[in-house]
């Protein structure tokens, strides 16, 4: 639970935890190595609560919804073909929506680092996605490597943080990269460390100053290659980015301003665990304010955006709005197979098959779905995603960013929705 903080918790003496860290607001002068607002209780913010009165300086734009970004990133799932149901092929991906499609995910061997892909059958893929460049002269195709999975408990967890401390091992893995980008005709790389000093996940605490390290040298030997990170937009994993200095050597972030909220949610001193958007706009405007805090330039920042929902079992049907309690995810969908989770192409069978009638929650900008006694789910539409585009516009943001393309229906309904409220430049 967050506990409110006077300024002089935030002082060099009187800070007690992450301390060291360099990605969050000044204190009120001590300069920039004692940046993180940490209360006496060792809980540490970007808000009011943690910093007091020091305002953030938001980039400001006026909104013309004529305004072409220059970057619309989306990843395609490797394994969306092999789904049960709702398959999405490369072959469906319209043209002239993305300015870049970014392959989810290629591997990295922990014993070699050597970059992989992370299926034989991913192979094909990877080079059926590439052939799209025939048809739209302007898209480029990224690999992103990483993903959630790669950092979870197993052989690969701490792979990132040993290739970040390592020149040795760097030379393999940028040596193996430059191969693998000319084998699959390919445009740059996008690196999903799920995160840097992350005990449980793998981390070091070195990782915070080794991760720059790591990108400078990438970007000097990737010369005429784009590189771009994903960034989480939650304060606890994003503090352990060195932005300052790894901003410089990266051509965008893709920021994850979705999953904000889900089904792994536990009660908290306060109670709970609570309905909420994944993807509510209240909370990635504040998600931002880290990157504005270490002065990233907004043209650098994607805006992540989803094709999917987080859905609860509400814990009873007379309070189905947000800040009510919930029980559990969702029960898991036949196409996605994930509790707690509907793919776009289900929720639309959901609508059809329910009779339900979505409702907008405007605050969040996002769109509330009941059905059954206590079924709640939230996702965007078109209309959600124009208020998305929209502030993203707002922030002079450098483009918008989807997980998934997969995630769509077959005839890419919501791509084609993105491409009417967020259209590509015709070059990035």
């Amino acid at each position: 639970m967050q506990r409110v903080s006077t300024m002089r918790n935030c002082s060099k003496s009187a800070c007690v935890n992450n301390c060291d860290r360099k990605a969050d607001c000044d204190p009120g002068g001590y300069g920039e190595d004692y940046v993180a607002c940490c209360s006496k209780h060792g809980f540490c913010g970007t808000t009011e609560k943690f910093c007091g009165t020091k305002k953030v300086n938001r980039p400001s734009c006026a909104i013309d919804e004529s305004t072409h970004f220059k970057r619309v990133v989306g990843y395609y799932e490797t394994w969306a073909p092999g789904r049960a149901c709702n398959r999405f092929y490369p072959e469906q991906i319209p043209t002239s929506v993305y300015s870049h499609i970014n392959l989810a995910f290629a591997s990295i061997n922990p014993s070699t680092f050597e970059l992989v892909p992370a299926a034989n059958a991913d192979m094909d893929l990877y080079k059926r996605v590439a052939n799209l460049k025939a048809e739209d002269p302007h898209l480029k195709v990224l690999i992103a490597v990483g993903g959630s999975d790669f950092n979870d408990t197993g052989p690969t967890a701490a792979t990132f943080s040993e290739i970040a401390r390592s020149e040795v091992a760097q030379k393999k893995f940028i040596d193996s990269v430059l191969k693998f980008m000319s084998t699959y005709d390919l445009d740059g790389i996008d690196l999903d460390w799920e995160y840097p000093a992350a005990k449980d996940r793998g981390g070091r605490d070195d990782d915070f100053a080794n991760f720059p390290k790591l990108m400078k040298t990438l970007k000097q030997a990737l010369k005429e290659y784009e590189i771009s990170i994903t960034l989480p937009a939650i304060y606890r994993n994003l503090q352990h980015f060195d932005l300052k200095n790894i901003a410089p050597h990266v051509d965008f972030f893709n920021v994850m301003t979705y999953d904000l909220h889900g089904a792994w949610e536990k009660p908290t001193e306060s109670g709970g665990p609570y309905l909420n958007s994944h993807t509510n706009l209240t909370e990635i405007k504040s998600g931002l304010d880290l990157l504005w805090r270490n002065n990233i330039d907004h043209d650098k920042v994607v805006l992540g955006l989803a094709f999917y929902s987080r859905g609860f079992i509400a814990s009873s049907s007379s309070c189905l709005s947000p800040g009510c309690t919930f029980e559990s995810g969702t029960d898991a969908q036949a196409c996605s197979a994930e509790v707690g989770t509907a793919l776009n192409s289900e929720i639309d069978d959901l609508v059809a098959e329910q009779g339900a009638k979505p409702i907008l929650d405007n605050d969040a900008a996002v769109k509330i779905l009941t059905w059954g006694d206590n079924n709640w789910i939230t996702y965007d539409d078109e209309e959600t995603l124009q208020m998305k585009a929209d502030f993203a516009r707002s922030q002079c943001l450098g483009g918008v960013m989807v997980w998934a393309i997969s995630h769509d229906t077959e005839n890419a309904k919501y791509s084609m929705a993105l491409s009417r409220v967020a259209p590509r430049l015709s070059s990035s």
